[in-house]
């Protein structure tokens, strides 16, 4: 095991480092970034149409500026990850900003369509870089319990609620402006964040630097690539169409090489103890199964808001608005009270029930139904319950991890939140798309059918999310060991968890 030299805040009575007096306003400057990482995810959609009516790309296309951004961001999280680990968190963070603006500006003057999917790639490749060092600089300015609470809570509401806030601003932006403000916008966020990072946090520098694991690598970054590749495949094309099952086949037998190479290799790009710890191992199903229900609804229920009940895209952004409310409610206030209480556990199968059960409140709308009645309770439930989720989750999933991991440990909580996004919307595509159908079998084509049988397959979707919540909240109460998080050990070093 390596030996790293952090420049990060020590825990004493006598502290008084710099960046431990700024450690919030560094908590501000990784949370602006995070936020503009994931709101990019969700941002884009509602601009999409006027994106393509300005370009002149077809309908089968338009997925791909979608999907581009996914396919890079979830195939070299990894490897973004232990890049922080090898290279600095700092400075792997100021490299993902400074990369994600250009990308966000070359996608912003795009001229035509290959070159609005080469600057979403991109985007992808540099918030891959960015994502881990942020979480991870997280983890090594916060070692205090309580801070770290609340600090997480912070965090784990700005992911959640990010999405959220993308189909909002989405919204303003394409309505009053532009579609490419979507895109320009981020030019703003990393101005900021990068003025935060360069001025406030310390340098990380490694006494020892470890090979990195070429072969791994590449299996892993291939894998992923083939998963998250083969679900959107299936989205568009069907789980029965041959090229789907090829890329699924394949990512999972590469996957499977993957860990082979990872128990042979000197300097392995995840080492296996990281996901094989109970605490880290059932928070990264945690947030696997929360991403695979969320992206799935911000979609689902945005489909409904606009099309059956003719919101305007702002007025859509601002219905979400309850369930950011719920989050940052949960994420920050319970979080920072009852995880140092009751741990980690209790806390993340409880908000899989809660959003289960706001799920299945969503799942009784109808073509005319009020927003006040049903639309907003579900939302403030899931809200409310995603947000117990995702900051004990994060903080989980890396308690106890050796400094010299933290980076890959961040980037494997985010590679599950995406590949789970990926998989959930795939697989949620598909059953609103065979609900619909099943639904018109023997009926007449009207308007009216048409409707409810939009409003029929999104019901349907909300009752499968539902179930995977229940699911995730089972095998959480089992796989998750009972009692606190390990605190960190003397000198802010992390506590080794078992």
């Amino acid at each position: 095991m390596t030996t790293t030299t952090i420049d990060r805040p020590q825990t004493g009575p006598g502290d008084t480092t710099r960046e431990h007096r700024l450690r919030w306003l560094i908590l501000a400057v990784i949370g602006l970034a995070q936020l503009m990482v994931v709101l990019d995810a969700t941002i884009v959609n509602i601009a999409l149409p006027a994106a393509q009516q300005d370009l002149g790309f077809s309908d089968a296309d338009r997925q791909w500026v979608v999907t581009s951004y996914a396919l890079a961001f979830g195939s070299l999280l990894l490897l973004g990850g232990r890049l922080s680990d090898l290279f600095g968190r700092r400075n792997t963070f100021v490299i993902g900003l400074v990369g994600f603006a250009g990308m966000s500006a070359l996608g912003g003057a795009a001229v035509n369509f290959p070159m609005l999917v080469a600057a979403r790639a991109g985007q992808g490749v540099f918030a891959a870089l960015l994502a881990p060092a942020a979480l991870s600089l997280l983890a090594t300015t916060f070692t205090k319990p309580d801070e770290r609470a609340k600090a997480f809570g912070v965090f784990g509401a700005v992911a959640g609620a990010g999405g959220a806030v993308g189909l909002l601003l989405g919204g303003v932006l394409t309505e009053w402006t532009s579609w490419r403000w979507s895109l320009y916008v981020n030019l703003v966020f990393a101005a900021v964040a990068l003025v935060g990072a360069v001025l406030m946090i310390a340098p990380h520098r490694s006494e020892h630097r470890p090979k990195l694991d070429i072969p791994g690598t590449i299996t892993v970054s291939a894998a992923l690539f083939g998963i998250v590749y083969g679900f959107s495949h299936a989205e568009s094309d069907g789980w029965s169409d041959p090229m789907t099952i090829a890329w699924l086949v394949a990512g999972a037998l590469l996957l499977a090489v993957f860990v082979v190479i990872e128990t042979r290799v000197a300097h392995p790009l995840l080492p296996l103890r990281i996901v094989l710890d109970r605490t880290r191992g059932g928070s990264y199903l945690a947030m696997f199964i929360t991403g695979s229900g969320m992206f799935a609804v911000f979609l689902f229920l945005t489909f409904y808001l606009q099309t059956v009940l003719q919101y305007t895209p702002i007025v859509t952004g601002v219905a979400f608005l309850p369930m950011v409310a719920g989050m940052v409610t949960s994420a920050t206030t319970a979080t920072a009270v009852l995880l140092p209480r009751v741990g980690p556990r209790v806390l993340i199968t409880t908000g899989l029930i809660v959003a289960a059960v706001g799920l299945a409140v969503l799942a009784q709308i109808d073509v005319d139904s009020a927003y006040a009645t049903i639309i907003l309770p579900g939302l403030v439930l899931l809200g409310l319950g995603m947000g117990m989720v995702f900051a004990p989750g994060m903080q989980g999933a890396i308690t106890g991890v050796d400094p010299d991991d933290a980076g890959v440990a961040s980037a494997t909580v985010n590679t599950m939140q995406q590949v789970g996004g990926s998989i959930g919307t795939a697989l949620l595509s598909t059953v609103a798309a065979t609900a619909a159908t099943g639904f018109m079998d023997g009926r007449v084509p009207s308007p009216q059918n048409a409707a409810l049988a939009a409003v029929h397959s999104y019901t349907t979707t909300f009752w499968w999310a539902a179930a995977i919540f229940v699911v995730g909240a089972a095998i959480s109460a089992f796989l998750l060991p009972r009692g606190l998080l390990p605190a960190p050990a003397e000198g802010g070093q992390p506590a080794m968890a078992h």
